[in-house]
């Protein structure tokens, strides 16, 4: 269908804009007439040269979801159709790419599907968690509540993404940073030096020469480096999709000096906040934990929850088989039990979750505060060595001078 781009103004005077999909401009005045709207312009909106080709389009990022989650929560709570909801929303979003997914669900949900089965047509931008919690709602009749319930889910999860990420980013900068700042200066530096040395003819220190044998052996294999880099990374990817290689992968990572102790923190964070919003929003937990475990992010605690979930389902309690894992510290299966034999799980896992969503913080800060002079360090150290080697044989030259 078409896309018509309007203004016009509302009782109060304002004015207001955008753009609806219809079949025709009558419609459009039709529905901006229900809603009030006067003095409407109408045009059809130029076609997108590069609408077919899916790469060229805006990705549906997770802000968009948790956004749409808020509105449409907004929408049912105050009376508006499921279907009406929908059109709006589709209407005001300015993704073009979710714009079009949203006004799909509406026309599904229009022909007679459930928001759920409609949702479940894009799993890359609804997961099971999402898809499942809708399910919950729609079958209780709080799907506002669900809905609400999410989004503040969503914004938390983002939030402790944002944070690992963050901390994340310096050391692999200076990384990136350290390792071509050393290409370079073997690659274009160190030969300009290596024809001065040549000049002298006696014979030079030993980390000059090094520095002087490492420069040529760059400059004579630069591009199998590089290949042979490429080909380590899409060996590593290629390695981390299977099962073997991303439980040793991951396994190694909570094993790490110290960003394991971060990933631990997320990993029971994430667990607690994910667990605890499905069991209060009335999933049962044998199918809240089989889908935490899928959206754990790391194939150690997808297998220990995946454990856990069997031994509920012979009889057992959830801290039995937590409290067995080396993942989960005693404090957090403690907490669990008495959760358990309280009766109140999911208030119990909502605790755990704001403490180590507080717990992440600090642990983000530490490991800042030590990383920032270590890497300091280390690219000073790595560049300073480099300079010092370079310098030493004219040091020597002046030393042998002044005698």
């Amino acid at each position: 269908m078409p896309v018509y781009l309007w203004e016009g103004t509302t009782k109060k005077g304002d004015t207001k804009k955008g753009e609806i999909e219809v079949p025709n401009e009558g419609a459009v005045r039709t529905q901006l007439r229900r809603q009030g709207i006067k003095n409407i312009v109408i045009k059809k909106k130029p076609k997108d040269l590069f609408e077919n080709i899916a790469f060229l389009q805006p990705k549906v990022k997770e802000k968009n979801v948790v956004v749409f989650s808020r509105q449409f929560a907004t929408m049912i709570n105050a009376g508006l159709p499921l279907v009406h909801s929908l059109d709006l929303l589709a209407q005001e979003e300015k993704n073009i790419t979710f714009k079009k997914i949203i006004a799909s669900i509406k026309d599904s949900v229009e022909g007679g599907a459930t928001l759920t089965d409609s949702l479940k047509e894009y799993p890359k931008i609804f997961d099971e968690l999402f898809v499942n919690l809708v399910a919950a709602g729609e079958a209780g009749g709080i799907l506002d509540v669900i809905l609400d319930r999410l989004s503040g889910y969503m914004e938390k999860a983002i939030k402790l993404k944002s944070k690992v990420k963050g901390a994340m980013t310096y050391p692999a900068a200076t990384l990136v940073v350290a390792l071509g700042v050393v290409t370079l200066l073997l690659w274009k530096v160190v030969p300009v030096f290596q024809d001065m040395f040549e000049g002298v003819g006696s014979a030079l220190p030993a980390p000059t020469q090094f520095l002087v044998d490492a420069s040529t052996f760059v400059q004579n294999n630069i591009w199998y480096l590089f290949g042979a880099i490429v080909i380590l990374f899409w060996g590593y990817k290629r390695y981390s999709r299977t099962e073997r290689g991303r439980l040793q992968i991951d396994r190694l990572a909570l094993k790490a000096p110290i960003f394991g102790i971060l990933l631990r923190k997320v990993a029971v964070a994430k667990f607690s906040r994910t667990l605890s919003t499905m069991m209060s929003s009335g999933v049962p937990i044998l199918d809240g934990l089989e889908i935490v475990s899928k959206t754990a992010g790391n194939k150690v605690i997808e297998n220990v929850l995946m454990d856990t979930r069997k031994s509920i389902s012979e009889g057992k309690t959830i801290a039995e088989p937590l409290r067995q894992s080396d993942v989960f510290p005693s404090m957090v299966v403690s907490m669990i039990s008495v959760g358990e034999n309280t009766g109140a799980l999911d208030a119990m896992l909502a605790k755990i979750a704001d403490f180590y969503d507080d717990e992440v913080d600090a642990a983000v800060e530490a490991m800042t505060s030590l990383l920032e002079p270590l890497m300091m360090v280390f690219l000073g150290g790595v560049i300073g060595g480099m300079v010092i080697a370079l310098y030493l044989p004219i040091f020597t030259m002046a030393g042998a001078m002044g005698r």
